[in-house]
């Protein structure tokens, strides 16, 4: 046997040893997929079969690089260096440039990249007089290259009953004559974008035998990886290629697909034995990165999906750990809760940061995570993804926000002056600078003094009255009312929530949760439960010391990893922490009423699963803040799913106050929030005369809040007797507004937070 085929295992060896006729490699997470794609690849040249014949698709350049070196290294030569191995778009756009002629385009046509292609939307929006930000370039984009993935092109699109509905539904009928201009424009350009490569190559062969039979007799044997991530249009490729021959070798994991929003379709791989005859399955269920104790978990939720190909992964690693279940009482207290649960693991077990990753379902969810390390000091890294307060619809917020508490702020005041569009563009900028430069004045007093004439014009002023009436609210409102008032009366949140694509969806998201971190501030108290101070000037001090924190930039750095569970696929870490567990977080509340979206959901839980090598968390809370409501959620569908043999619960708490007390971590749940008081505040505060402490009756018994009312006489451990002159917020969240005197004055208190005995009515 030769050397290269030391080491497999009898199912792995069975697949490499294949050589004619279709088969299905359906790899199990950690099964060793590459090991045998590259492998096989090596088995067949050894056979005989020239380089030059074989056809490697995969979705990355780095993978498909890997293969390369894998097999040259297998066979000891440089044969390798022939083969067809590279990412559908690089092999396909190398065929385009022997035969971009036939279909009109010049053999050295331009690939545009999604800017490129933006901006000529952008363009074509802007000659046809329609408003952008309404027929924003990035929706039109995406929606042009779902059509294109599709197979659609613009006559077809045009006459879709369906696609015709879904447009004019969306308040954008225009849709099909941009699509048509656009493709014209490229054409007219001697150019394509990324999805014109399958496009084109599809209509290449489709349209043009020659080429067909050319490519069909070059391939004789094609490999393609991941197949259940690909599209309409490279399955119909595939197929035609491969239809002379059927040495078609496709592998993958219907278990992992889990890109649809990309355009990707599991029916793919699901029917690929109905598209060949005599095709050969073969199974890797032998698993070499978890305990057996993870499969078990994963086998038994991902079982629960009826659309699937039936495996079983199982492992010779140990047994391993249970998986920790924990219930936070907030969504802050989950953050806390991982950042601590990460210094314990270190202390205990010696693992280095790197060998962490935290796995949430959308970026919007990195914030309390981030928060919660660098309070504790650990370096963390956000794969795929901007730092939150870094991400460019958060910071335009913020700027608002900064610039009415100080107007003077020129750079903030710059950012926004024009975001949403107003009619101030960058030549009037400009104006303003250079007038201000001549006064010595700043930028503000500028646009702001009435005496200055030059520069400012009605979008000026309608700007600065804006921005004053938002200053007035600072003396009047908390932090939330006036950021709230500004994402309103700014255009900005609705401008962000009218862009439907993936990425306008994500921004909008961000924002949402911007205003849940400021709702949840506003209305978190003390461990007193009294309400401290809560002005968006505190708001803004506290997250500029978070923000202020160097990270360490190294890739390779000992650092903690943040991602979403779409970006961890392919990796792999010791320690894994799947939080955000919640209904209509995981699954996400788009994908409760359809079947397909439901398991698509998922499989991402089982992605984020068999990402574990040796422990696994699951985390969930009991309320977060979504769109400026508190909201009480209950835990995701899919932990329920978990075999609770399986399950350590002892981080699970009773009632809503998170984790059991008489557990390890439970004292982590009673801590107050981080505060980060005013320099003057602080000052005052050490100034003042400090009260007589309180010592609690010798009966004192804390009381159900919900039994209380205004008028009634009430006992508090530290602040003594007092009386409940006003309630207000719902049930759920009573704020009590508590008279304790001369020596207290009244207090605002939160009720479910407060221990309170009720003395009298």
């Amino acid at each position: 046997m030769q050397n290269y085929l030391a080491g497999l295992n009898e199912q792995q060896l069975a697949a490499v040893q294949h050589i004619n006729g279709p088969i299905m490699i359906v790899a199990g997470a950690g099964s060793g997929k590459t090991k045998v794609l590259t492998t096989r690849i090596a088995h067949l040249m050894n056979n005989g079969v020239d380089a030059f014949n074989i056809l490697a698709l995969t979705f990355t350049n780095k993978a498909a690089a890997e293969m390369k070196e894998r097999v040259e290294k297998a066979l000891g030569n440089t044969e390798a260096r022939n083969l067809y191995i590279g990412t559908f778009h690089s092999v396909f756009a190398k065929i385009l440039r022997s035969d971009a002629h036939k279909l009109g385009y010049p053999n050295n046509f331009t690939i545009y990249d999604t800017d490129d292609a933006k901006s000529i939307i952008k363009g074509i929006v802007k000659d046809m007089n329609l408003d952008d930000k309404h027929y924003k370039p990035s929706f039109i984009y995406n929606r042009i290259s779902a059509a294109k993935n599709g197979l659609i092109n613009p006559a077809t699109y045009r006459l879709d009953t369906y696609i015709q509905q879904e447009d004019a539904k969306s308040n954008r009928p225009l849709l099909a004559d941009i699509y048509e201009m656009y493709v014209k424009k490229c054409f007219r350009n001697g150019a394509m974008d990324f999805d014109d490569l399958l496009f084109n190559m599809h209509i290449l062969l489709t349209q043009h035998p020659d080429a067909l039979a050319k490519y069909q007799g070059r391939f004789k044997y094609i490999l393609i990886d991941e197949y259940q991530d690909t599209n309409t249009a490279q399955y119909a490729i595939i197929k035609m290629l491969g239809a002379r021959n059927e040495n078609i070798c496709v592998v993958g994991d219907d278990a992992q697909s889990i890109y649809s929003f990309r355009g990707a379709t599991v029916q793919n791989i699901l029917q690929f034995q109905d598209d060949y005859d005599d095709v050969v399955v073969i199974k890797l269920e032998q698993n070499y990165r978890s305990t057996q104790t993870i499969l078990d978990v994963a086998n038994t939720v991902i079982g629960n999906n009826k659309n699937q190909i039936p495996k079983q992964l199982w492992t010779s690693n140990a047994e391993g750990e249970k998986i920790l279940l924990a219930r936070t009482m907030t969504d802050n207290d989950e953050g806390r809760f991982v950042a601590d649960s990460i210094k314990e693991q270190q202390m205990r077990n010696h693992y280095a940061n790197k060998d962490f990753v935290v796995l949430y379902r959308t970026n919007a969810q990195s914030r309390s995570f981030e928060e919660s390390l660098r309070r504790m000091n650990i370096p963390y890294k956000l794969v795929g993804g901007t730092s939150f307060y870094q991400r460019k619809e958060v910071k335009d917020f913020l700027a608002y926000l900064r610039v009415i508490v100080n107007p003077q702020d020129e750079e903030n005041l710059k950012r926004i002056i024009n975001y949403p569009a107003r009619g101030i563009g960058k030549t009037s900028i400009d104006r303003i600078i250079v007038r201000a430069n001549q006064l010595d004045v700043s930028f503000w007093e500028t646009i702001s003094n009435p005496d200055i004439d030059g520069v400012r014009s009605s979008q000026t002023d309608a700007f600065v009255n804006m921005i004053k009436s938002f200053g007035t609210m600072l003396q009047k409102q908390n932090a939330y009312d006036v950021a709230f008032a500004v994402g309103k009366h700014t255009g900005l949140v609705a401008d962000l929530y009218n862009d439907k694509s993936v990425e306008g969806i994500a921004r909008y998201e961000n924002v949402q949760e911007l205003l849940n971190s400021i709702k949840e501030f506003t209305e978190t108290p003390d461990e007193e439960g009294e309400l401290q101070e809560k002005t968006l000037g505190t708001y803004l001090q506290q997250i500029t010391l978070l923000t202020d924190a160097d990270q360490d930039k190294d890739e390779n750095a000992d650092a903690v990893k943040l991602m979403t569970v779409h970006a961890a696929k392919g990796l792999e870490f010791p320690c894994v922490f799947v939080v955000g567990m919640e209904e209509n977080l995981f699954p996400s509340a788009m994908s409760m009423y359809d079947r397909a979206d439901l398991e698509e959901e998922r499989r991402l839980f089982y992605v984020a699963i068999t990402r574990a090598k040796a422990r696994l968390w699951i985390t969930f809370a009991n309320s977060r803040y979504r769109f400026g409501s508190l909201v009480q959620n209950d835990p995701s569908r899919f932990i329920k799913e978990i075999p609770a043999n399986h399950i350590d619960n002892t981080f699970t708490g009773t009632g809503n106050r998170g984790p059991a007390q008489n557990t390890p971590t439970g004292n982590l749940f009673n801590q107050s929030l981080d505060k980060l008081p005013s320099l003057k505040k602080l000052a005052d505060k050490l100034a003042a005369p400090k009260p007589q402490a309180h010592t609690p009756s010798a009966d004192f018994v804390s009381d159900d809040a919900s039994a209380m009312d205004v008028g009634m006489q009430i006992e508090h451990q530290k602040f003594g007797f007092g009386i409940i002159t006003s309630l207000e917020g719902n049930p759920a969240n009573r704020i009590a507004s508590i008279d304790f005197g001369a020596v207290h004055g009244v207090k605002k208190i939160m009720l479910n937070f407060a221990k309170l005995r009720i003395v009298g009515k």
